[in-house]
Formats: C-alpha cells, structure tokens, sequence
C-alpha cells in the first residue's frame, strides 16, 4: 500500500533510554512521555529531556497530561522540548485552542460516541481510549472498535485502548485509524517495555497496512 496510508505507530509510557531507542530503531514514528505523576509510567521532566535530546531526527514527542493547567503545561514543554501534547483529562474545546502546541485530545470511550461533541475540539487528532472509572488510560482493556466505523468526519484518528501485537492487525481491519497507540500491550511491567512484544507489535501493523 502506498505510504501515505500507513498507519503510524505511538510507543506511550517511555520511561527510559533504551526501550526509546529500541522503538525507534524498530520503527516507531512517535513516543508518549506521561506527565501525571498517578501514572505508574510517570517520568520526570529532566529525564525525558535527557531521552528526547538523544533520540533521531523525524521522531515525535509526545507529552502526555491529565488535567495540568496551562502554565504547567507550557512548563514542561519548554524544559522537555516534547512538540506536541496529549490531553488525557476533563479538558475542554477551550482549553485545547490555548496550547501552544499540536494537540491531541483524548477520548475515553464506554458504550458510545457523541461524535458531534468530538468533532468541537480544535485540535490536529482525537485517540479512543477505553473508559475506566480507576484511571485516565493504561488500562489494557480495548472497547468495542466497531463503535468508531462510520466516523468519517473525524479526521486524524488514534486508537488505543488494550491494543496488542496480537490484535492491532485486527483492529487497524476494523478502524483504519491515522495512527495507533500502545502501552501496557508492549510491557513487562508498568513503565519497562518488553522488547520482543514491542517489536512484534510494529511489526504487525506495518505488515498489516
């Protein structure tokens, strides 16, 4: 399949040097660095600085935060030097338009989608994730990806949400989203990627395009 139409690969929860580089290496086209300190892959702002500053040309960064105000955002960003956000919480279409970065928002997903209530947020792509009561995201537990079809109108879509190397080929079938997203589905443990799941997992969806 021509390039254009690949599906794009986000390795979130990067914690350390070698499970960043190793994704790249692999084919990663973006890394996910969490920010929330409740987040057991939380990283510190200066250690991310010290991954993203190593990492090759051509990769985007990727900061992940939940309900931060705007200051701290901006914060981060200027001692990260991550080029883009993710907004993981509660935030509003307002607070989204006053980042001063690419934003993706995130979108947890139960039974259903109001797509029109999406569709109100200016930002450069929208990531499903799966809702949880306990937490905003890492869960591991997909939702039903059918509900995402005929969706059209949303451009830039990222699925997330209890992806594995076993059935992102399945659900890249089923979504055709712009990019996918995964964390627990390539771990060992909360924070440390287990390598040969992470290679298998870029490797399906780029033999799955």
């Amino acid at each position: 399949m021509d390039n254009m139409f690949d599906t794009k690969i986000k390795i979130c929860g990067i914690t350390n040097m070698e499970d960043a580089m190793l994704a790249c290496e692999w084919g990663a086209d973006a890394l996910g660095f969490i920010f929330y300190r409740k987040s057991k892959r939380y990283i510190a702002p200066e250690i991310a600085r010290s991954v993203i500053s190593s990492l090759p040309p051509f990769i985007t960064t990727v900061g992940v935060f939940v309900n931060h105000s705007l200051e701290e955002i901006i914060a981060i960003k200027d001692k990260t030097a991550i080029n883009m956000v993710q907004l993981h919480g509660d935030e509003t279409p307002e607070f989204c338009s006053l980042v001063p970065l690419k934003v993706i928002k995130a979108i947890r997903v139960k039974d259903n989608l109001d797509v029109d209530k999406v569709a109100q947020y200016p930002v450069q792509a929208i990531l499903f994730d799966t809702y949880s009561d306990a937490e905003y995201g890492g869960t591991g537990k997909s939702f039903n990806w059918e509900i995402l079809q005929n969706i059209s109108n949303l451009s830039n879509i990222i699925l997330s949400g209890g992806l594995s190397p076993e059935n992102v080929a399945q659900a890249i079938s089923t979504v055709k989203p712009y990019a996918v997203d995964v964390s627990s589905g390539v771990e060992e443990s909360p924070g440390k990627k287990d390598h040969m799941k992470l290679k298998k997992f870029i490797e399906a969806v780029k033999n799955g395009n």
